[in-house]
């Protein structure tokens, strides 16, 4: 079997919740090894957000899997002895502790790449290191908030959250794709490199068409729920077995198709109060009157099938439970068996897919599960390993 991408890189990660923790277990299912540092009296705080998974936080499954727990106490000099011990013989050192806790542990960036110039560090925070939000402590609802996303997302009458942590999630993202450039760099210069992540700006960065959309207009995008602001028709629409169908036309070839082929009114192909996207949107209440019109006179089942037959966008508007049992992800082989200490769940492959390599999905590790083993690899003796844990710094 073809070798696996990141085989051979070391990661150390003293990380917890969702920004970092997203960005190393991709890490990991690229192959490298990931050495996740965890507080001895319960490790990273996301094993506890639920049980539900045999006992285990569904949060710590999803995002844990693939790696080694080592469980020190930093605020011991032997714990912060063996850390120095693994980031000496590591490739990346990820951290997203609160503001300025690596900084007083001696992680700072330019302190660790002065001692080992080939290091990749990646520093994760909510607002950034510099600035007047640097000491605020950032969770991924109020990043949302404060970033505009919450003030975009949501039906016309309420701002709502997205459903999943998206500014932990956009932060994890940079840090991999900036920790894969940096190895990429390293790779050909020697050098190491020193990244900074902010949530802040990984979010704002997403906000990309808003912020373009507000400086010209004058004023921002309205909340839509299911619909789009800028694109017609672009929503949910009654189907006449009470499902709801989801349509979105993107562009006027498209809206060409769909007119001649679905709705089966040719002469609004070129209608100038119809052909093109401004003008539609001009007159969504209009356009999406006409819509719902048709498909509410037909199933949801025989709408995709003629809305496929013309080549034209759409969805079914469907759960979690069903996403379980998505026909798609499951033609695909999509799903694996995860070992985590309470048995064994079905989990995704990375979406990454390479040709020829079958990318791992390891096992989710119990707090400290590796520390002796994580030890023993860097030296330490028996006798020195049962020390450190007398001592409590392991």
């Amino acid at each position: 079997m073809t070798a696996l991408p990141l085989a051979g890189v070391t990661v150390v990660a003293l990380e917890q919740a969702v920004a970092a923790p997203i960005a190393t277990r991709h890490l990991a299912d690229l192959g490298a090894r990931v050495v996740k540092v965890e507080r001895p009296d319960g490790g990273d705080f996301a094993r506890r957000y639920d049980h539900v998974v045999g006992g285990l936080s569904s949060h710590f499954v999803w995002l844990n899997r693939g790696k080694e727990s080592l469980t020190l106490d930093l605020k011991k000099a032997d714990g912060r002895r063996v850390l120095r011990d693994l980031l000496a013989g590591a490739d990346v050192f990820v951290q997203n502790l609160a503001p300025g806790a690596a900084d007083r542990l001696g992680l700072a960036a330019d302190v660790l790449r002065a001692r080992h110039p080939r290091l990749v560090t990646v520093d994760m925070s909510g607002y950034g290191s510099t600035g007047p939000y640097r000491n605020k402590r950032a969770y991924d609802m109020l990043v949302q908030c404060e970033s505009g996303l919450a003030s975009v997302t949501g039906p016309p009458e309420q701002a709502a959250k997205a459903g999943i942590p998206a500014s932990d999630i956009a932060a994890g993202m940079y840090a991999l794709s900036a920790t894969l450039a940096a190895l990429v760099r390293r790779a050909s210069s020697g050098e190491g490199s020193a990244i900074e992540i902010s949530m802040f700006e990984a979010t704002a960065e997403w906000m990309g068409y808003q912020l373009y959309y507000t400086q010209c207009a004058g004023q921002a995008p309205q909340r839509a729920g299911l619909s789009h602001p800028s694109v017609a028709p672009y929503d949910a629409y009654p189907t006449a077995d009470y499902h709801e169908v989801l349509i979105g036309v993107q562009n006027d070839r498209e809206w060409a198709r769909f007119a001649s082929g679905f709705l089966e009114r040719p002469e609004l192909a070129d209608d100038p109060e119809w052909a093109t996207n401004v003008a539609r949107v001009r007159h969504r209440r209009v356009v999406d009157a006409l819509v719902a019109g048709r498909t509410a006179t037909l199933g949801a089942e025989e709408i995709i099938k003629r809305l496929d037959a013309v080549d034209v966008a759409s969805a079914l508007l469907k759960g979690v439970p069903e996403l379980l049992t998505h026909p798609q992800l499951a033609a695909r082989d999509r799903w694996r068996t995860v070992q985590t200490p309470s048995g064994e769940v079905r989990g995704l492959l990375p979406p990454f897919t390479f040709a020829g390599v079958e990318l791992p999905t390891g096992p989710v590790p119990a707090l400290g599960e590796h520390t002796a083993e994580v030890l023993c690899g860097l030296g330490y003796t028996p006798d020195e390993i049962k020390e450190l844990a007398a001592l409590g710094a392991v």
